[in-house]
């Protein structure tokens, strides 16, 4: 088997645990609403960077994000024994602006199809074409 395969494994579970944590063991009234939407783990599985989104505003977000730097140690030892690694990886979250990037660029695309139906709506309606 490749060495590629088991840090993508992990990096799944570790997802997993850390969602189910949030949600049921970590009381910090800062998190707020938060989604881990991916983990990306070292090759030696030391280092993982978890990407999370949030709703709200720029305040709660980054009051989101202080939060979590605040659970970090409680989730990795959780991680240690729950997951039964030598090594619990050193936890690094990172706001993941994937999902507003991709929710402008829809916002953009239905902009131009609305231009275009009112572009059409306007030659049909013009009595020289």
């Amino acid at each position: 088997m490749s060495q590629g395969s088991r840090p993508d494994r992990v990096a799944d579970q570790v997802r997993s645990e850390i969602a189910l944590m949030l949600s049921r063991e970590v009381h910090d009234p800062g998190i707020g609403f938060v989604t881990i939407t991916r983990v990306h783990l070292s090759p030696d599985l030391q280092q993982a960077r978890v990407r999370y989104t949030t709703l709200g505003d720029d305040k709660s977000r980054l009051n989101t994000a202080k939060a979590l730097q605040r659970a970090a140690p409680f989730l990795r030892r959780q991680l240690g024994s729950r997951l039964r690694l030598r090594r619990a990886p050193e936890l690094t979250f990172v706001y993941d602006d994937a999902i507003a990037r991709q929710d402008r660029i829809e916002q953009l695309l239905n902009d131009i199809h609305r231009e275009d139906a009112a572009r059409q709506a306007e030659g049909d309606d013009d009595p020289q074409s």
